[in-house]
């Protein structure tokens, strides 16, 4: 059997909080694959804008398009975009709109895109090829102290100073220019069974790379103004630090009389799709609604 490109996180309970309805304009802002717009547009006859900065995604568009013609649109633009994108299409006010945030499986899974250490590829690490920045330029550039704390930082690597130490020495010998040579480079045993060694370095120069947590507050700040009565905002994410972003701003809206929590307490998924999709995992749900 075919490995599915990516399997949606959470599908069920994000459909159900969406709760898609005919005539209503619904945004899907991490397009990926397709997962969570394809299920809108079948559950209703509504409209979904797919967005998405990954250039890699325009195949899978394509064939949502032949098949959802009039009622789907796809932009390759980044989310942060998102009120400049509705300007352009004449939407003035949207009824709904869902962020699976991180990395997909499919970048993952390419090891042409640098994402994962599972097998030898350059050390690109861009979600947009046409950023300037890529792990590469991070990882042969920043002084020691700046590798330590954005491993450390961004993600939560205890052993960040030995692991930037090691780094720096390595790169005094030669350019670190793929993912094998970074895990050399970091050069410290196994120290879970759980996990690699080298994850969370890899996810550190990642959201780096990326701009990942800025984007997500910037995009955030821009929806309260966008949504309709009733309009709905649903986050899936992976990270502590992508969630606590969520969270804040949640709680900071939901202050306020016009907006309130869907689910006061966070959504995590069940065993049985754990143990379909292990990627599942460590995701949780939010979602706040526009009363007024």
């Amino acid at each position: 059997m075919e490995k599915p490109d990516h399997i949606p996180v959470l599908l069920n309970e994000v459909i159900d909080i969406i709760n898609p309805a005919s005539n209503k304009i619904y945004v899907d802002a991490t397009f990926g694959a397709g997962g969570y717009t394809k299920a809108i547009l079948e559950k209703a006859s509504c409209k979904v804008i797919g967005i998405d900065c990954d250039q890699n995604t325009k195949p899978y568009a394509e064939n949502l398009k032949n098949n959802f013609s009039d009622r789907f649109s796809y932009i390759n633009e980044n989310f942060t975009e998102i009120d400049n994108i509705l300007k352009k299409l004449n939407i003035p006010k949207i009824d709904g709109i869902v962020f699976d945030l991180g990395v997909s499986s499919m970048q993952l899974d390419n090891k042409d895109r640098g994402f994962s250490f599972s097998g030898d590829g350059p050390l690109d690490m861009r979600m947009d090829n046409s950023l300037s920045t890529t792990a590469t330029n991070l990882i042969n550039t920043l002084y020691e102290e700046e590798l330590a704390n954005l491993i450390y930082e961004l993600g939560g690597e205890r052993k960040s100073r030995i692991i930037a130490k090691n780094i720096v020495q390595f790169r005094q010998k030669e350019k670190i220019k793929s993912t094998s040579e970074l895990v050399e480079a970091i050069g410290i045993k196994r120290y879970s069974d759980k996990l690699h060694f080298a994850t969370k370095t890899f996810q550190a120069l990642r959201i780096a790379v990326n701009n990942e947590l800025e984007n997500i507050k910037l995009a955030l700040n821009k929806l309260p103004s966008l949504l309709a009565p009733g309009g709905i905002i649903c986050t899936v994410s992976f990270h502590s630090l992508e969630d606590k972003i969520v969270k804040d701003f949640f709680k900071t809206l939901s202050s306020e009389e016009n907006f309130e929590k869907i689910n006061k307490k966070v959504i995590t998924p069940l065993y049985k799709e754990i143990r379909k999709n292990p990627r599942a995992r460590s995701s949780k749900l939010r979602a706040l609604r526009r009363i007024i």
